[in-house]
């Protein structure tokens, strides 16, 4: 057994350090990846733009990681959530912008979905029948920032980058028109309806319209605008006239404007004018009327074919309407009456009755001109306007003979006179003529007439009698004499023989005659001494 040496002979242990082995090459690969994942997953984090919540009250067409949100037919977002809201009344979408796009979401931005659909005679949203729907962006104009939105459920039919004026029209009822309708300017389409909604007291509707650069530049003071929706068909002296402006319009309603000729340089109007949209082009070209004056009327007869509306005609000018008519009970004479109220505008009777005439009866400082015309028989009377339907109008002109009238000037509205119809007169005259019919003794004059036909008969017998003895008593006679006259007018008969000798004689003596003549007038002294050889 060898001999173990003792401790202090040990050598002590130098610990050396360990070489380690080269990273392989196998490594670097997925280093370097890595490092390009993070720097990509860095920059998409420092890349992404603000998340926003839009609601809607339907999902339709939305896919999260599918529907893109588009601005200019533009990416800027990506739907990446669809849930329901907590009351279940519509849908929250949350929506993934891009960095970039982060300008775009103001207070005043609008979001909507894009689909297919057809408004105002125009197609929208083809596109999105083969790449699906997308969310559309109009951006607004404001600088303050946001974050949650709600979107339309229709797209809207401008953005607000379009260059254009907006006009609110006045009408008193919406009609046909529509939200895309067009709005015509000298038949070319200058813009479209945007938007309609009532009054606040519900007697109105304001129509809102957009009009395109540059024709809102011909909008002035003077414009006036009209619905020009269907079709238009006048008749007058020289035959019937059909106007329209477009199919799109006779389907889907429309809008027309265009400025009074005589209106000159008028200024262009203010931001929040509104305008009068009137029912055709007539009633829009036509002159304002002004404040009508009211008066009070009541008619002897049916007014069975007046309605309200019905136009009052003085000498075939239209000078105002009906505007109502009432029933009134009259506990003295327990009898009703019906009274018509029509409205009259003093700016179409200036022409016939001097300038502002008329207008000053309001100020009560015309009194005297009224009063004047209802003392010459200026009435007011009921006349048929169309004998097919049967309606009627009320017609202002002067009557002779009629009774005398005094207006009460302290009752309002004023009371003209009123004068029975033409047809109310017809019926009046028919029964006084019936009375007069019934006044005369018919039987006593059937009788008279009667006996008459009696003697005539009688009469008519004697002649017959008579006829019938004369045809047998002259008739042989006659044709006696007739046949004497025949052989005594015959060429051979002994009278035209004497006839023949007498003229003979008449010619010689007419001969010698003419011969005496001619020697007097050569030889007058013959009658004394004789005839010279």
């Amino acid at each position: 057994m060898p001999e173990i040496p003792p401790l202090q002979d040990i050598p002590e242990a130098i610990a050396l350090p360990r070489r380690r082995a080269p990273l392989p090459l196998v490594w670097i690969v997925p280093i370097v990846a890595a490092l390009i994942g993070g720097w990509i997953a860095i920059h998409a984090v420092m890349q992404r733009g603000p998340t926003v919540t839009i609601s809607f009250l339907t999902a339709e067409g939305l896919e999260p990681g599918k529907t893109r949100i588009r601005y200019k037919d533009v990416d800027i977002g990506e739907v990446t959530e669809v849930g329901i809201s907590d009351d279940r009344s519509h849908i929250i979408v949350t929506a993934q912008f891009h960095k970039d796009a982060e300008k775009f979401l103001m207070k005043d931005t609008r979001f909507w979905v894009v689909r297919p659909r057809v408004t105002g005679g125009q197609v929208s949203g083809v596109s999105t029948l083969l790449s699906g729907a997308y969310i559309g962006v109009d951006v607004g104009k404001s600088d303050e920032p946001r974050r949650e939105f709600t979107g339309l459920e229709v797209a809207p039919i401008l953005t607000g980058d379009l260059p254009g004026r907006k006009i609110t029209l006045q009408a008193g009822n919406l009609g046909s028109l529509d939200i895309g309708s067009p709005v015509y300017y000298r038949h070319i389409k200058a813009g479209e309806v945007i938007a309609h909604e009532l009054d606040k007291n519900g007697t109105d509707v304001h129509v809102v319209v957009f009009v395109h650069a540059p024709y809102d530049r011909f909008i002035t003071r003077a414009t006036r605008f009209w619905n020009d929706s269907g079709v238009d068909v006048s008749l007058d002296a020289s035959g019937m006239h059909v106007h329209t402006q477009s199919v799109v319009s006779v389907l889907l309603g429309g809008i027309a404007f265009e400025t009074l000729p005589d209106a000159g340089e008028s200024p262009a109007p203010s931001d929040d004018a509104q305008f009068v949209l009137y029912p055709d082009h007539a009633a829009a070209m036509k002159p304002p009327d002004g404040e009508p004056q009211r008066f009070v009327l009541h008619f002897p007869e049916s007014l069975r074919g007046l309605t309200v509306g019905a136009p009052v005609d003085f000498r075939g000018i239209v000078v105002g309407e009906v505007v109502s008519i009432n029933v009134e009970y009259q506990k003295q004479g327990q009898w009703f009456h019906f009274p018509v109220e029509i409205a009259i505008y003093p700016e179409r009777m200036r022409a016939h009755l001097g300038e502002g005439k008329l207008a000053e009866t309001e100020k009560g400082g015309g009194n005297e001109l009224l009063d004047a015309m209802v003392s010459r028989g200026f009435r007011a009377q009921l006349r048929s306007g169309n004998l097919l339907t049967g309606q009627l109008y009320v017609a202002l002109d002067f009557f002779p003979d009629v009774p005398p009238f005094k207006i009460n000037w302290a009752r309002k509205p004023l009371q003209l006179p009123a004068v029975p119809g033409s047809i109310e007169e017809l019926q009046m005259s028919l029964a006084k003529l019936l009375k007069k019919v019934d006044k005369v003794p018919l039987e006593q004059i059937g009788g008279n007439v009667n006996a008459a036909l009696g003697t005539l008969n009688r009469t008519v017998a004697s002649m017959d009698q008579l006829l019938q003895r004369l045809d047998k008593e002259t008739a042989p006679e006659a044709r006696a004499t007739l046949e004497e006259l025949r052989r005594t007018l015959k060429a051979d008969s002994p009278l035209q023989q004497e006839l023949r000798d007498t003229l003979n004689e008449t010619a010689r003596a007419a001969r010698a005659l003419r011969s005496l003549t001619d020697t007097l007038d050569t030889q007058p002294e013959a009658l004394i001494r004789g005839k010279e050889d």
